[in-house]
């Protein structure tokens, strides 16, 4: 098989698109279908460190950076790196991540999260590397 120059760039620019097909996120995928739109990482780093009305945000317990072990605000429980980059089992079951995203989207914000926000949250904490 003979490679042209222009088949060898193809090919390294599947190369390099690999990962990104290898991380999707089913669950991520399916916000995406909920929302019908695009995510944002800045959107979602801005909700991971947004202090609401209990004066706590995300970073609180899981610290400035997700990939990090934390440790609960209040009972000083540890908790695992947030970032699935430095805990593989995060964002992989879909009932766990609507508890928890029930559970701390009221605690930090005091309502619940928007599909939206969600999945900007995802989008930010997967980027995490």
């Amino acid at each position: 098989m003979k490679f042209t120059f222009h088949t060898s760039a193809l090919l390294a620019c599947a190369a390099l698109a690999l990962p990104l097909v290898v991380s999707a996120n089913p669950i991520l995928d399916g916000y995406k279908a909920e929302t019908k739109g695009t995510f944002s990482a800045a959107a979602g780093e801005k909700l991971y460190k947004t202090v609401g009305p209990n004066q706590l945000s995300c970073a609180s317990c899981h610290t400035d950076s997700p990939k990090n072990a934390g440790k609960h605000a209040k009972t000083n429980k540890a908790i695992d790196p947030l970032a699935p980059s430095a805990n593989a089992q995060r964002f992989t079951d879909a009932a766990k991540v609507e508890k928890w995203f029930k559970r701390n989207c009221n605690d930090a914000l005091g309502r619940a999260c928007t599909t939206q926000e969600k999945g900007d949250f995802m989008t930010y904490v997967l980027s995490v590397k």
